[in-house]
């Protein structure tokens, strides 16, 4: 079996050369969501980055990220998969590793999409300077904002003032919990605690907005290509009319700003829910990251 282990903060600088370099991957492949969600176990096999993952009791080995001979790889995978008696999914698949598996094991696998877990990745221009039409709404949502606050601040999410986003983002999810008492952000709570734990290990780069000396939103997200800068989470009070689309806009000019080799911002899946797929819909998106998974047709599994 493939010796996986955990995936710590102190393996960014082993893993991230191989998430960073390639062709253009889903948000799975952040250095900071391998470690922030789940239970990811990782490997380094030949000249490949190897994951393990468990998600929802189901195991799964996403696509090896690196250059090179892909079944070597490709094969011990399926062997450790033998090896511990579970099915062969791998996940993450784009239409080049479709064709590879498709090359390398010809009617092996079928494929599924996994149009759930499309992430929205936007032309950063669009959404630093909503212009144009499309943003009319958009723009009447800053407006409104603006009005209410006029002399709204943004300052650089950091050590010296993680504490008062963290009491934002607690009042953030009372108020959920208010309004629907059975939702469940166990698995988020966790994963956002980690991240403001390990904020600076994991390379993150944030934003608070202030209104009236409290803060009102906050996001964060960190490298996920040379080009694409990941969104991991992104909160604002409810009752608060356009705070979201202040630090989405915000961020957005803050990263333009900060790295000007940054062209696009992945804002992530919709995970199937429908309010949020609409809310990112109306984001114009420049383009999705399709990702499928596939299944030996041996395991004769159903996802």
């Amino acid at each position: 079996m493939i010796d996986f282990k955990p995936v710590t903060p102190e393996d960014i600088s082993i893993y991230k050369p191989y998430l960073m370099d390639g062709n253009e991957r889903g948000c799975e492949y952040s250095f900071a969501n391998l470690y922030l969600w789940g239970r990811q176990r990782a490997a380094i096999l030949h000249e490949h980055l190897v994951l393990f993952s468990q998600f929802n009791r189901r195991s799964v080995y996403p696509y090896p990220a690196g250059k090179g001979d892909k079944k070597i790889v490709l094969d011990a995978i399926i062997a450790d998969a033998k090896a511990r008696g579970i099915p062969c999914r791998i996940t993450g698949l784009d239409a080049h590793a479709i064709e590879t598996l498709q090359t390398i094991y010809p009617a092996s696998f079928r494929f599924h999409c996994d149009e759930d877990a499309f992430d929205y990745v936007y032309a950063i221009d669009d959404l630093a300077d909503l212009k144009g039409r499309k943003y009319q709404a958009k723009r009447n949502h800053l407006n409104r904002f603006r009005d209410a606050y006029p002399d709204y601040t943004v300052e650089p999410l950091a050590t010296t003032n993680l504490s008062k986003a963290l009491e934002m983002v607690e009042k953030w999810y009372e108020s959920k919990a208010l309004e629907n008492p059975n939702s469940d952000f166990h698995m988020e709570k966790i994963a956002l605690a980690k991240a403001f734990y390990h904020y600076k290990e994991l390379d993150m780069e944030g934003l608070i907005l202030l209104g009236n000396d409290n803060v009102l939103a906050i996001t964060f997200g960190s490298p996920l290509s040379p080009d694409t800068f990941d969104i991991h989470f992104e909160k604002a009070l409810s009752d608060v009319q356009g705070a979201y689309t202040a630090i989405n806009y915000e961020f957005a000019r803050y990263i333009r700003e900060k790295h000007p080799n940054v062209h696009f911002l992945n804002r992530e899946e919709d995970m199937g829910i429908e309010g949020l797929r609409q809310a990112k819909r109306r984001y114009h998106p420049h383009h999705m990251v399709e990702k499928h998974w596939a299944c030996l047709l041996e395991d004769d599994y159903e996802y």
